[in-house]
């Protein structure tokens, strides 16, 4: 690991040394001055940052360039507020706005598109927001708001909304092509172009990518494999103007989960025969599941196909000028969204082979292990049992937002109404494999060798499967929306501004879930070798089957969310402001389920219910930029919602509360050779009355860092020449309510440099270059934590650097 590291800094070095005394150009600024930047989330009209009583970040497309992120969660990582896991890998990650705690996904924000939502709800089971968003060189730019107003002008977003900003054309032809390479046979290529049909009234942008690569942990095979199309057409009139666009996203992307580590303390070491930095059970030698299932037929799935959405996107967006200082907006969006999702969740951590054999009944060493690729007896010191989970979803999302503007002489009213319809259909099928506890897993059958092979029960295992299909589930989630909302804002002086807002929420929520049995291969007549019956294995004795029946359910919410907020502009550069908020989020899909699934709960369904507090200074400048916002926030009836490695998921409800500061930076120094970016969070989230007992009153929220941060100084060396380092810094967290298993804090740091030649830029940026081992989360399916030892935890990618070549036309 050590050698990676050193030959990724050798690489940057050796870079700039060859290249130092090369041709002189102009290059663009890193980020574009504070002062002069307008945004438009959370806000009824486009509004300067400064003037804007809202924590909100921005980034350009340059921004965004220079930084190449290698995912949308590595992006947000540079937003304070918002703690994102990135270990997952492109798609499927985490992130969690002002300490809110969740199973995971993007549940408590909503990531939108031009305005609208991604996908309506975020969190769906198995459908976090990034599955269906990439970040290419058609992004614009981003615009990430915390709290604030992100419960008025979305659903479901009291954590905060999160804006990528697609390019549209102008009357010039321009355009960007981009080709990237990397040590884990990343071949990529983003394209966008974008112009005028008729100069002054017809515009059009076209972008996207395509992307193939073997993964920076070894699969053994394609581990990402797809890309996007984005186009929009832009008809603007004296009065407004009207565009249509399309997207189409079709990409596979392996999805990393926990793997074995050893702990100690806050020390952390890979597991005997587990590269942390490498290593992932997600393996070419289990990627086949092929069973008969207990109803009739055959499941088949490949592990290679990963998370594959297939998403269709058709929108368009209309404005218009009434007169008598009256506009009307309309932004419709209809997305269609297919998607498979495989992947390979541990059930629990490694066991010994005699363990796991005793835990199966097999008494003292009368346990045999063998390859399912050969045949082949083996004696392994470890065997880890493995859950093959595939879900096919089908999703389908209709949302209109209809806005009138009246503009008042000292500001202006913004009054409107949002419908959304969305549907979610999905079907479970799991299995548990058998397999070798370390990286580049192998299959493994286990019989009784006390037994004789045709006596019942001598064989544990069909073809490596311990579990044949062990859970099903076939079921619908339907939303309807039906919100107005109000906005104000009003210009009490020239310094001094209010803005008050509010939202009525009408919306229905319904669904329905097959009931299900259990049942075995025993009387189906097929055999497990061609000779044996099914009596001989255990396999399949608990195997699901979906009946004939469903349940149906449905839960109403009516609703108010408001904030009121107000402004004072000290001067061009300084700002105060103070904000409150009041917002809920509705129950997650699994919330549904359980509770419907289980009729005799205590503790009735409810929405999480949220106040914010937060007054924030900020100053802005041609050459520095601060902003300082610390925030008070509390939530009620918060549910917890881990699904299990057993297919059970957990049902408990708390209160907490967070306290905390959020602080972002930017400076050019030393006549511009010096650029420093910073951003970082402290707060203190805690648990208040938890349902699960009183001994967990005032932990820690699990998962949540108390301190994070990112900085990233560059240095201009020449007016072409630019180099950078970057360091993510993730403080101590607990994995869990009981706060007994501790995630060491990790420092995460990332080197870079480029060279700008006239319109050609070269690149090449390198991640975890020092090869860190830093977990930013447990196994949160196994259950109660263990601490020290042996754990699961799912570890940030080892050290990979990328090299790039962006041609601007």
């Amino acid at each position: 690991m050590k050698n990676k590291s050193v030959f990724l800094i050798s690489a940057v070095a050796t870079l700039y040394f060859n290249n130092v005394y090369g041709q002189e150009t102009i290059q663009d600024s890193t980020r574009t001055a504070s002062i002069d930047q307008v945004v438009i989330t959370g806000n009824s009209n486009p509004k300067k940052k400064i003037e804007s009583s809202t924590a909100i970040s921005t980034f350009s497309a340059k921004e965004i360039q220079k930084q190449n992120p290698i995912s949308a969660a590595a992006l947000l990582q540079r937003v304070p507020g918002f703690a994102v896991e990135t270990s997952g890998g492109e798609v499927g990650n985490n992130l969690f706005a002002r300490g809110i705690p969740s199973a995971g996904a993007y549940e408590f924000v909503q990531v939108q598109e031009d305005g609208l939502p991604v996908f309506e709800d975020g969190a769906l089971q198995f459908a976090n927001a990034d599955n269906f968003f990439r970040v290419d060189n058609s992004v614009s730019r981003l615009e990430a708001l915390r709290g604030g107003s992100g419960s008025i002008y979305a659903t479901n977003s009291p954590g905060g909304l999160i804006n990528f900003i697609t390019k549209e054309g102008g009357n010039d032809f321009k355009g960007t092509a981009k080709l990237e390479t990397s040590t884990y046979g990343l071949m990529r290529t983003d394209v966008n172009v974008g112009g005028a049909l008729v100069q002054d009234k017809l515009f059009f942008n076209v972008g996207g990518f395509y992307r193939t690569d073997d993964g920076i942990r070894k699969t053994g095979f394609k581990a990402n494999n797809g890309g996007q199309v984005r186009m929009n057409v832009k008809y603007v009139f004296d009065k407004g103007y009207a565009k249509i666009y399309y997207k189409k996203l079709n990409d596979r992307n392996t999805f990393f989960l926990p793997i074995p580590l050893v702990q100690n303390g806050n020390d952390l070491k890979g597991f005997s025969g587990f590269d942390p930095n490498y290593g992932t059970y997600s393996y070419r030698n289990i990627s086949q599941l092929n069973i008969p299932q207990a109803g009739g037929g055959f499941f088949k799935r490949n592990l290679e196909d990963g998370i594959h959405p297939k998403v269709d996107v058709l929108g368009a967006e209309f404005k218009y000028d009434l007169g008598n200082n009256i506009s009307v907006i309309n932004k419709t969006r209809y997305t269609d969204i297919n998607m498979n999702y495989t992947g390979i969740f541990p059930s629990g951590g490694p066991q010994t082979a005699a363990g796991f054999a005793g835990g199966l009944g097999i008494t003292g060493n009368n346990y045999q292990y063998s390859l399912v690729n050969s045949g082949a007896i083996v004696n392994p010191a470890y065997v880890q049992k493995l859950g093959f989970w595939a879900i096919d979803k089908q999703m389908n999302n209709f949302v209109n937002d209809l806005q009138f503007n009246y503009k008042l002489e000292k500001g202006n009213i913004t009054a409107g109404f949002y419908k959304s319809n969305w549907k979610s259909h999905q079907y479970w099928n799991w299995s548990n494999i058998l397999t070798t506890a370390t990286d580049r897993p192998e299959l493994l059958n286990l019989v009784d060798t006390s037994l004789n092979p045709t006596d019942v029960g001598y064989s544990k295992t069909y073809n490596g499967v311990t579990d044949m299909t062990f859970l099903q589930r076939d079921t619908q989630t339907q939303g309807s929306l039906n919100d107005l909302y109000v906005n104000l804002d009003y210009n009490i002086t020239d310094a001094l501004s209010v803005n008050a807002g509010i939202r009525y929420s009408h919306d229905f929520y319904k669904g329905n879930f097959a009931n299900t049995t259990t049942s075995n291969l025993n009387n189906s007549g097929l055999t497990t070798d061609g000779t044996h019956d099914f009596t001989t294995t255990t396999a399949d004795d608990s195997m699901s089957v979906l009946g004939n029946k469903f349940t149906y359910w449905n839960y109403n919410i009516d609703r108010v969310s408001y904030t009121l907020a107000t402004n004072y502009k000290i001067n061009k550069e300084n700002a105060v402001y103070a904000r409150f908020s009041n917002g809920f989020r509705s129950p997650n899909e699994e919330a549904y389920y359980n509770y419907f699934s289980n009729p005799n709960q205590d503790q009735p369904l409810k929405s999480v219910l949220t106040n914010q507090l937060e007054i924030g200074y900020k100053y802005y400048s041609r050459t520095f930029d601060v902003a300082v916002i610390p925030f008070y926030s509390t939530l009620k009836n918060l549910s917890f919602t881990d699904i299990f490695s057993d297919g059970t998921s957990e049902n408990t409800f708390a209160n907490t509360q967070n306290y905390g500061v959020e602080l972002e930076g930017y400076a050019r120094l030393l006549n511009n050779v010096v650029e420093v970016t910073f951003n970082g969070t402290i707060q203190n989230p805690k648990y208040k009355n938890l349902e699960s007992g009183s001994l967990l009153e005032g932990n820690t929220v699990r998962r949540m860092p108390k301190f994070y941060f990112n900085i990233s100084p560059a240095v201009n060396i020449t007016k072409s020449w630019r180099a950078y380092v970057s360091m993510n810094y993730y403080g101590k967290r607990f994995q869990d309510e009981l706060n007994v298993q501790t995630l060491p804090s990790f420092s995460e740091v990332g080197a870079g440099m480029s060279y700008q030649l006239g319109k050609i830029r070269f690149a090449i940026d390198g991640t975890n270059i020092f090869n860190t081992i830093g977990i930013t989360e447990g196994d949160p399916r196994a259950g109660s934590p263990t601490d020290d030892g042996i754990i699961m935890a799912r570890p940030i990618m080892g050290a990979a650097a990328r090299a790039s070549i962006t041609l601007d036309f």
